[in-house]
């Protein structure tokens, strides 16, 4: 949303991304000009020739700072809230952070700008090019699962894909993730018969035609998640050693959509990232998650 704001408010609007980030924001029509972060000095040099009348930061870390500071214009960083996630983690104590999405909080970084939030969610912009037939001619309808993550205590495990496989038997499910799912979830498809095992086969887009033309969404605290939040989806997030209180829960999506979590752990949150296993080694946080209530 800040990125459409700007733009409507008639702004020139310049996005500095990681290259493996840019198939996020490559069909947006509210960005005039990508610029894809390689090192730090040919970013420099790069962006120096733009004469910015400002920069919003919302990276917030060293690399950032250093290249608002390299180009000395006016800028204003993001406050990531590091301090209260930490204490958060350590103490459990939720309350030390606000009751505020991190989209809506996002707008600190331009309030400069006077600039407010409109209000009407998410942007995910699908390119067509690069769908292939298959995936445009995929009969209806199917839930949508994500089983990826970038952490494993973020993930939904196999054993809770089986649950949810055999609760929604009378349903078709497909899984989403990468390559690395894939060969994790391989078996699945042994066990369950309704479930079909997509992993790794598709690109971005693919993957968010899939969920834009899914009956609903099943998916742990991944970015698929916040895809289907800008379609509108109704979601069901199953949430891991995150919390949604960190403020990336799904951001105005379906009002059917759910959030489900074991509140009952003195553990949990363990992190504001991820490990790629439970500390303890019960990852009581997804496996005790009542799916049952997933319709």
């Amino acid at each position: 949303p800040i990125v459409r704001c700007l733009k409507k408010s008639g702004h020139r609007v310049h996005f500095l991304i990681k290259e493996n980030f840019y198939s996020v924001i490559e069909n947006n029509p509210y960005i005039d000009k990508i610029h894809i972060f390689k090192d730090m000095n040919s970013a420099i040099h790069e962006l120096s020739k733009e004469q910015f009348d400002f920069i919003a930061d919302l990276q917030t870390n060293y690399k950032s700072r250093y290249i608002c500071w390299k180009l000395k214009v006016p800028n204003q960083p993001f406050s990531k809230l590091n301090i209260q996630k930490f204490l958060v983690v350590l103490f459990k104590y939720r309350k030390l952070l606000p009751n505020q999405h991190i989209v809506d909080r996002y707008f600190e970084a331009i309030k400069d700008l006077h600039i407010q939030c409109d209000s009407n969610g998410l942007d995910f912009f699908i390119n067509e090019n690069k769908l292939s037939e298959s995936v445009k001619s995929y009969p209806l309808p199917y839930i949508a699962v994500v089983a990826g993550g970038s952490y494993y205590t973020k993930k939904i495990p196999l054993s809770k894909l089986k649950e949810i496989a055999h609760h929604l038997s009378h349903k078709k499910i497909i899984l989403l993730g990468d390559q690395q799912d894939n060969e994790d979830l391989s078996s699945i498809t042994q066990y369950v018969s309704n479930v079909h095992n997509f992993c790794g086969q598709f690109n971005l887009h693919e993957s968010a035609y899939f969920i834009k033309n899914a009956e609903y969404v099943i998916t742990s605290d991944t970015g698929l998640m916040h895809i289907a939040a800008a379609f509108k989806k109704k979601i069901y997030s199953l949430w891991g050693n995150t919390i949604p209180e960190f403020g990336m829960y799904p951001y105005m999506p379906h009002p059917q959509s759910r959030i489900l979590e074991n509140n009952h752990l003195w553990c949990r949150p363990c992190s504001k990232l991820g490990y790629q296993h439970c500390p303890l080694s019960h990852f009581k946080c997804m496996n005790d998650i009542d799916v049952s209530v997933i319709q």
